[in-house]
């Protein structure tokens, strides 16, 4: 699909003299204010978040690839975040238009997308949805395409009950959840000999209070249930897809590899013991890899 066969309502994008960088703006099709973070010049990187989280779980991609001469910018997703809590538009197409508004409003080309876990779903599904006139290369790192849970086509995903029992969890007592699930699996920090950082625990835990209930319960259907099979299929550029054999959100067999795959000009990197949060656990890791990508 090209970018003209969209059929959703554009933002008018800003020319470079009204142009503020630093934080502001954007308003999405249905009215939502979309917060984001918008520093340094060059080549754009767009950052796409995770469930539940926010742009502040980019912080140390922004400041290495801001300091390394790239104009990076980071946003809340709606629900999340400083963006509008709307009662709708939780799901995907909504995200991927919204993130379709970021882009135009800005006047980004050549850009670079990179999309942790949810995130990955949403640059996946912008770039089908919208297509990839303005966008040079993209990354997905522990990303949920193609799709995460169980059914008849593909029977090695993640039985639907996991997905319930995160959304009765939430809704039982929303703040344990957000402490339980950096504290064990997202870091890895349930792991024998690993050295756990409460701060990052705490971190997780704010930018997830931040947010909505109501759009933390509906992101969990988006990211488990929505198929990119097709998104994936259609995405003309590079993309580097980064997963590690240790995911305990995301599992490795059933994402990246079938992720890869599908992709026309899909390159898997395939770590061995990293956890899902690994942008943030191991940075320097993750930084050096994605540089060399967007270098190659």
């Amino acid at each position: 699909m090209s970018s003209l066969d969209v059929t959703a309502p554009t933002a008018a994008p800003k020319t470079a003299a009204t142009r503020t960088p630093g934080t502001g703006f954007v308003t999405a099709a249905d009215g939502a204010q979309i917060f984001y973070k918008d520093w340094g010049s060059g080549q754009p990187i767009v950052f796409s978040h995770g469930w539940p989280l926010s742009a502040d779980d980019w912080d140390a991609q922004m400041m290495f690839f801001a300091n390394q001469g790239y104009r990076v910018i980071a946003h809340d997703r709606r629900g999340h975040g400083r963006s509008s809590q709307t009662w709708g538009g939780n799901e995907m197409d909504t995200y991927a238009d919204d993130l379709f508004a970021l882009v135009e409003t800005l006047g980004l080309r050549d850009a670079i997308h990179v999309g942790h876990s949810t995130g990955g779903g949403e640059v996946v599904h912008y770039l089908g949805r919208h297509g990839t006139s303005r966008a040079a290369k993209a990354v997905l790192i522990s990303a949920v395409p193609p799709v995460m849970v169980k059914k008849e086509s593909n029977p090695e995903g993640t039985p639907i009950e996991a997905f319930d029992g995160y959304r009765a969890a939430l809704l039982a007592d929303r703040a344990q959840l957000y402490r339980d699930i950096p504290t064990g699996p997202f870091y890895g920090f349930n792991r024998p000999g690993a050295k756990v950082s409460q701060g990052l625990i705490e971190k997780w835990w704010l930018q997830g209070m931040m947010g909505s209930v109501k759009a933390g319960y509906d992101c969990i259907k988006a990211f488990s249930e929505t198929d990119f099979t097709d998104d994936l299929k259609s995405i003309d550029i590079p993309v580097l897809v980064m997963h590690s054999e240790d995911d305990q959100i995301v599992p490795y067999a059933d994402s990246g590899p079938k992720a890869a795959a599908l992709l026309p000009k899909g390159v898997l990197k395939t770590y061995k013991d990293l956890p899902h949060g690994m942008p943030s656990t191991h940075a320097e890791i993750i930084n050096a890899d994605l540089m060399a990508f967007l270098q190659g």
